[in-house]
């Protein structure tokens, strides 16, 4: 199986671990201010094989307690349970992160003992979802099975929205919290623009601001906190 990107340290992308993160390239949405847009257009040209991965975790046993799984969007890709089944053989815990698009793969990795920490973006409310997620008439049926699956707390998880100035406002945090009420974590994400977002232009709340938006939610989920900034 094809990696498209690897890196080696993160003290970021999973609370509390050390851990790498692999970028496995595809996506099924066209979230405009995604800053993986090589990931998510390709084909990006891979940046090793599973085995060449697997090489260097066994070199990383003692050093690493965890491996991230991101992309684009790893459930659409083929080969996934069985790159999971041997990063797992070799003894690391896995965080994998979703758009929530397929409820039913995550729960099917989840009971073979695959996914140890789910990480699922939260586009926007309701609403404004197909939008913001760059798929208008998007239907939202799989994204709130995801939700739901979540919150009943089969795995440990976190939510969390990238917040981008023209696409969030005040109304969207009031509809999201509500919506997955009880999280056991929420995290809002500053935008930070970058060359490789998918449409330029695009802008960040202040700090500020995010704290008012924050304030929105707490209501819902007490554990809402600031991310990037």
């Amino acid at each position: 199986m094809d990696i498209q990107g690897l890196q080696k340290l993160t003290l970021l992308d999973w609370p509390g671990r050390v851990a790498c993160t692999i970028f496995l390239g595809g996506c099924d949405f066209r979230c405009p201010f995604c800053h993986n847009r090589d990931l998510v257009t390709g084909p990006l040209p891979a940046a090793m094989d599973s085995g060449e991965l697997l090489a260097f975790l066994a070199k990383r046993k003692g050093l690493l307690d965890g491996v991230c799984v991101t992309g684009g969007e790893p459930l659409l890709r083929p080969g996934l349970e069985g790159l999971l089944e041997e990063i797992k053989a070799l003894g690391f815990p896995i965080k994998l992160d979703t758009n929530g698009s397929h409820p039913q793969l995550l729960a099917r990795l989840w009971s073979l003992g695959l996914v140890d920490y789910a990480a699922m973006d939260i586009k926007n409310s309701p609403e404004r979802y197909g939008e913001t997620a760059g798929v208008p008439g998007l239907d939202l049926g799989p994204i709130r099975e995801s939700v739901s699956w979540l919150l009943e707390g089969h795995v440990d998880y976190e939510f969390r929205t990238t917040v981008v100035r023209q696409f969030h406002d005040s109304a969207s945090f009031r509809a999201i919290g509500p919506w997955i009420s009880g999280a056991r974590r929420y995290f809002l994400q500053a935008f930070i623009d970058r060359d490789t977002v998918l449409r330029p232009g695009l802008s960040a709340w202040s700090r500020e601001e995010m704290e008012g938006f924050a304030a929105l939610v707490r209501p819902s989920v007490p554990a809402v906190e600031l991310r990037g900034i």
